[in-house]
């Protein structure tokens, strides 16, 4: 059995009966983690070897694991700075806040493959406009070529770790003030001027080998009435054909707000993939993930099956005591955690 379009969560530190009902259905795909899946390294690594051991092509593990207030794992794991106090290195030494996200990247990156998660949903490639509290600190910079460049040190690290990029949240969430877990945000702009600034480093990151893309759940009405996640426009005419994307796209959560104007959870699913994602994201609903993979129908193209394999940990992983006897990691936690302790106070915008 091949991996379905589908990215479901579970319910706490081991699978229930019902957990591994969901990830054996055919639509499921991979697994995505939260805080409340994670007790330590140790666990974390039964849960997802017992993931694994499920299907014979394992299902992918993944997890929102930026650095700073979005990082779900945190006992037993590196505190990873929020991308903001790189931006803020960048203004006083960029040379230097390269070699610190890629530092950052690699400690993320080798953390979690040695614990069995395949990748993590970073980087934030949103431009910081000073009035987005949900991006807010994730974002590395106003500056688009300074995140361009951040953000590609960054990846450099996540693959010396064995772990694929998603760029997020296409084309831009920094822009609009409303929080799309909670809203339906709406970015009045016109295309050229999301195309010259908040577009540029996904470009950019495109050009340097990034795996995969979650879309907004924003609407930009001067390009398409519907949220770039559920847009034909954005994700097959723009991302795919303009700008020659060929890696994984990845819906955001289909559970929240900014998503509900496509109708019930099966109708969003249908809108998204037929808009051109290869795995839809639904999360914290178990009723929804139910009914979603009773009711949804889609055949799956050849293409997006072999995007979302692509998406599994590029080398066998070393396990985490080991990690810490090797010199590279060592001297990647020392600058790791020097970030934002020499950092000069700039203004945040």
């Amino acid at each position: 059995m091949g991996l379905g379009p589908v990215m479901l969560d579970v319910s706490g530190t081991q699978l229930t009966a019902e957990d591994e009902a969901r990830l054996l259905h055919p639509l499921t795909g991979g697994v995505i983690l939260f805080k409340r899946n994670y007790e330590s390294p140790d666990q974390l690594t039964a849960l997802t070897t017992a993931i694994r051991a499920l299907r014979a092509t394992p299902l992918l593990v993944a997890v929102d694991h930026e650095g700073g207030r979005v990082q779900r794992f945190r006992e037993g794991f590196t505190r990873i700075p929020p991308m903001r106090e790189l931006g803020r290195v960048w203004d006083v030494h960029p040379q230097r806040a390269r070699h610190l996200a890629q530092q950052s990247g690699y400690v993320m990156a080798a953390e979690l493959r040695g614990c069995g998660v395949d990748f993590s949903f970073t980087p934030v490639l949103d431009v910081d406009y000073g009035q987005s509290s949900v991006i807010g600190d994730r974002s590395f910079h106003r500056d688009p070529q300074a995140i361009s460049e951040l953000a590609h040190s960054l990846l450099l690290g996540l693959k010396q770790g064995g772990m694929h990029t998603v760029g997020k949240h296409f084309p831009g969430h920094g822009y609009v003030t409303a929080d799309s877990h909670l809203a339906i945000p709406v970015d009045e702009r016109e295309f050229v001027d999301i195309e010259q600034c908040d577009m540029v480093p996904f470009l950019q990151m495109i050009h340097f080998g990034l795996t995969a893309i979650m879309p907004a759940h924003v609407i930009y009405p001067k390009v398409d009435s519907r949220p770039a996640g559920f847009s034909p426009v954005w994700l097959q005419k723009i991302l795919r054909q303009q700008m020659a994307f060929e890696g994984c796209i990845f819906s955001d959560d289909l559970s929240m707000e900014g998503a509900t104007v496509a109708g019930n959870i099966v109708q969003r699913a249908t809108v998204a993939l037929t808009a051109g994602c290869d795995m839809v994201v639904v999360c914290n609903k178990p009723e929804s993930a139910d009914e979603l993979l009773s009711g949804l129908r889609w055949e799956m193209p050849v293409t997006s099956r072999a995007r979302i394999i692509q998406m599994h940990g590029a080398h066998h992983p070393v396990a985490m005591a080991k990690l810490h006897e090797l010199p590279q990691f060592i001297k990647a936690l020392q600058d790791v955690s020097c970030i934002g302790i020499s950092s000069p106070e700039l203004p945040l915008v």
